[in-house]
């Protein structure tokens, strides 16, 4: 069975730079937990985040990004769509330390195959422990990504688990 990791990215001392930790909080109290996925807070990143996505074969961070549009919106990339977009658009918040997480692993062999990064255009980033109304109407959008993502990993698992010998 395939092994996930969630991490949830920000510091939410910075109203909207936080959601990836308040959507991590809302999944964690509102889906029943499974014993192959793991949530994680990545708090502001480290690079000792490293070794839990070693430990991992799936991975979906969830953060605040420039996507260029209204605040709240919502966007999901996979595998090398979120590859493209932390190291060419550069519109992560947290660029520099997330990108420096997916090198360490891509060098170490470590780089889930199946990756994603839910992002949600932030509006406010200035004090404040709550998100700006849009981005915390956003928080179950962003959930069900998340979910969706989980319910097609497990299926496209399951599907090469029954064709492999």
């Amino acid at each position: 069975m395939q092994t996930t990791l969630i991490l949830g990215i920000g510091n939410t001392l910075l109203k909207d730079e936080g959601i990836g930790v308040h959507v991590l909080n809302f999944l964690r109290h509102n889906h029943p937990q499974d014993e192959n996925v793991t949530f994680m807070d990545g708090g502001t990143l480290s690079l000792t985040l490293a070794a839990d996505i070693e430990e991992h074969d799936q991975l979906i961070v969830i953060d605040a990004a420039r996507l260029g549009g209204q605040a709240g919106a919502v966007h999901c990339m996979e595998a090398e769509a979120m590859d493209d977009f932390l190291g060419a658009s550069r519109r992560s918040v947290h660029e520099v330390g997330l990108l420096d997480l997916i090198d360490i692993a891509r060098l170490t062999g470590s780089l889930p195959v199946r990756r994603a990064l839910v992002g949600i255009q932030p509006q406010i980033m200035d004090w404040g422990e709550e998100p700006s109304p849009a981005v915390r109407a956003a928080i179950p959008a962003a959930a069900r990504h998340v979910l969706e993502l989980l319910e097609r990993w497990h299926h496209s698992t399951s599907d090469l688990n029954g064709v492999l010998p």
